[in-house]
C-alpha cells in the first residue's frame, strides 16, 4: 500500500510563540515527535527552559494590561477572525491532527468543528455572561451590583488525545474575558496546536503576548503553576498527574480546573434496540482507537440479551477496518504511540491471568504498508468480574470489558462503587422510568441516554465527578466564571 499524501507541517524542530514572535528554544533536550502511523520522526519538540517560560508569562501579563482594557466588543472581533481561520483551513487542520495523533480523518474533523463551537460559545460569552447584575435600592439611597473582571495570565496543560479541541475549552473564553494565555501542549501531540497558533498569529492577528506557546514535560507545568504572574491552570489528562497539579496549584493558592481520567460504563438493558445500541457501542469503545474520556470501557448487559448482544457486538467489532487515518475509509486508526500500545497489552494481559475470556484479540493486527505502526484491534473480553482489574481501572485503548448483571440495581451499584471514576455513563433502554432512574442515581458528570458517547455541546459545562474532577467550575462554558472574579459594588447616592 502507497504512503498516503502527506500534510505540509514537519518543521525540523518545533518552536517556542513568546511576546508575538516564534522563536527557536535554546534548550538542548528534545524529543521525537512522531506519526503513529508510520513510526516515522515528523518534527522534534524542545523541553524549554525555565527562563524560556518566564518570559512567556511575563509577556502575558505585560499584554493583559492592555487587553483586559479593551472593550468586549473589540475583543469579541478576535473571535470572530478566529472562526475564519479554523473554517479557512478546516480540513488541512484535520490532516496535520491526524498525521501527529493517529486518529480517523472524520475523527479529526469532528474535533475541529467541536474546536469552532467552541470559539462561538464564547463569542457569546463575550456578548452575555460577562455582563453583571444590578439591584436598584437594597436599601435607602443604596444600590448594589455585581462586575465581572478578568483576573490575569492562565496557563492551559494539554492532553495528547485532543490536541486542537481540548485547548479551545478555555483559550476563546479566557481571551474574551480579557485574560490571556501560556498553553503547553502534550509533548507527545504538539504539532497540531503549534500549526493553530501558527495560523492565529498570521491571519487572526491576535495581539502579541495574548496566546503564548511554550513546550515542555512536568518540568513545564510545574514553572507555569509555581510563577507568582499565573492566576490559575487548566488541565485534561490521568487523574494521577491532575492530582499532582491541583495539588501545585493549591500549594501556590491558584485556580485549577482538573478534567481526570475516567472508566465509562454503558448498560444495555432488555428492551433497548440492540442494532442502534451495538453500532452506538462500538463507536463509543473503539472510536479515537479508545484514547478519551468518554469512550466506553465496560459493557454491562442484562442477563437475558447478554448472548445475542456479545455476538453481534464482537462481530461488528471484529469488521472494524483498521489503518492510516489519512483514508477515508478507516474506522479506527493507530494508537498515539508505541508506550501506549504497550501499557493497553500489558492490561489485555493482566484481563487473562485474571481469567477473563478473551473473545476479540486485536494485540496482533497488522496494516498492510504500515507494519511499522501502533495499530492495536478492537480487543473484547467476556466474563469480566467487577473486582478485575481491567473492570476498574482506566486502561485509554480499544479494549471492551462485558460484565453481566441481573438488573438496573445491581448495574447502578457497580458504576457508583466498582470504580473511582465518575466522568460519563450511558444506558440504552426504551424505557423512560429506567432512564430515568439511571441519570438520577449515576454519579457521573455526563449521561448518556440512547447515546454512547455523552459528549456536551460547547455551551454546557463539560461535566465529572469523583476521581474524574477535581476543582469546582468545569471546561467549556462553566470557564467564564472561572477567568473572571466577581466585584460587589455598594453605591449610596442621596436625592
Amino acid at each position: 500500500m502507497p504512503v498516503l499524501s502527506e500534510v505540509a507541517y514537519t518543521p525540523s524542530n518545533l518552536r517556542l510563540l513568546v511576546d508575538g514572535r516564534w522563536v527557536e528554544s535554546r534548550s538542548t533536550e528534545y524529543l521525537p515527535v512522531m506519526n503513529p502511523a508510520t513510526d516515522v520522526q515528523i518534527s522534534r519538540v524542545p523541553l524549554a527552559l525555565k527562563e524560556e517560560i518566564e518570559s512567556a508569562i511575563v509577556s502575558s501579563q505585560s499584554a493583559f494590561s492592555k487587553w483586559k482594557e479593551l472593550p468586549v466588543s473589540q475583543r469579541v472581533q478576535l473571535l470572530f477572525r478566529m472562526k475564519y481561520v479554523f473554517e479557512e483551513h478546516f480540513e488541512e487542520l484535520a490532516r496535520v491532527n491526524t498525521q501527529n495523533h493517529g486518529k480517523t480523518i472524520v475523527e479529526s474533523r469532528g474535533d475541529v468543528r467541536r474546536t469552532i463551537e467552541n470559539v462561538e460559545a464564547a463569542i457569546a460569552a463575550g456578548y452575555t455572561l460577562s455582563k453583571g447584575e444590578h439591584i436598584d435600592l437594597v436599601s435607602e439611597s443604596i444600590d448594589e451590583e455585581t462586575v465581572k473582571e478578568p483576573l490575569g495570565v492562565f496557563a492551559i496543560i494539554c492532553p495528547f488525545n485532543f490536541p486542537i479541541m481540548v485547548p479551545f475549552w478555555f483559550i476563546p473564553y479566557a481571551i474574551v474575558l480579557g485574560c490571556t494565555v501560556v498553553v503547553k501542549p502534550s509533548e507527545v501531540t504538539p504539532l497540531p496546536m503549534t500549526f493553530v497558533a501558527e495560523l492565529l498569529q498570521k491571519e487572526a492577528k491576535i495581539p502579541p503576548g495574548v496566546l503564548n506557546i511554550i513546550h515542555g514535560s512536568k518540568e513545564a507545568v510545574e514553572a507555569l503553576v509555581s510563577h507568582s504572574l499565573v492566576k490559575g491552570v487548566t488541565f485534561v489528562g490521568s487523574t494521577s498527574v491532575g492530582r499532582y497539579v491541583y495539588k501545585l496549584a493549591g500549594e501556590y493558592g491558584k485556580r485549577a480546573i482538573v478534567q481526570a481520567g475516567a472508566k465509562n460504563s454503558i448498560l444495555v438493558m432488555p428492551d433497548a434496540d440492540l442494532s442502534d445500541a451495538v453500532e452506538s457501542c462500538v463507536s463509543s469503545f473503539f472510536g479515537n482507537a479508545g484514547q478519551r474520556c468518554l469512550a466506553g470501557a465496560n459493557l454491562m448487559v442484562a442477563d437475558d440479551v447478554q448472548r445475542d448482544l456479545l455476538q453481534k457486538f464482537t462481530r461488528r467489532s471484529e469488521a472494524i477496518k483498521l489503518g492510516y487515518g489519512l483514508d477515508e475509509s478507516i474506522e479506527m486508526g493507530p494508537m498515539v504511540s508505541k508506550k501506549a500500545k504497550e501499557r493497553t497489552i500489558q492490561y489485555v494481559e493482566k484481563g487473562e491471568s485474571e481469567g477473563a475470556k478473551l473473545v476479540l484479540d486485536g494485540r496482533q493486527s497488522r496494516v498492510t504498508g504500515y507494519e511499522n505502526g501502533y495499530f492495536m484491534g478492537a480487543t473484547v473480553f467476556d466474563g469480566v468480574n467487577p473486582d478485575m482489574t481491567i473492570a476498574k481501572e482506566e486502561i485509554f485503548g480499544p479494549v471492551a470489558s462485558i460484565i453481566q448483571v441481573s438488573n438496573l440495581d445491581e448495574a447502578i451499584e457497580f458504576i457508583n462503587k466498582g470504580t473511582d471514576y465518575g466522568n460519563a455513563a450511558s444506558i440504552f433502554t426504551r424505557n423512560g422510568g429506567y432512564a430515568r432512574e439511571f441519570r438520577r442515581r449515576v454519579q457521573a458528570g455526563n449521561i448518556g441516554i440512547n447515546v454512547g458517547v455523552a459528549a456536551p455541546a460547547a455551551y454546557f459545562p463539560f461535566g465529572g465527578m469523583r476521581e474524574s474532577f477535581l476543582g469546582v467550575l468545569h471546561g467549556q462554558m462553566d470557564s467564564v466564571d472561572f477567568f473572571t472574579d466577581r466585584k460587589v459594588v455598594i453605591a449610596r447616592w442621596k436625592p
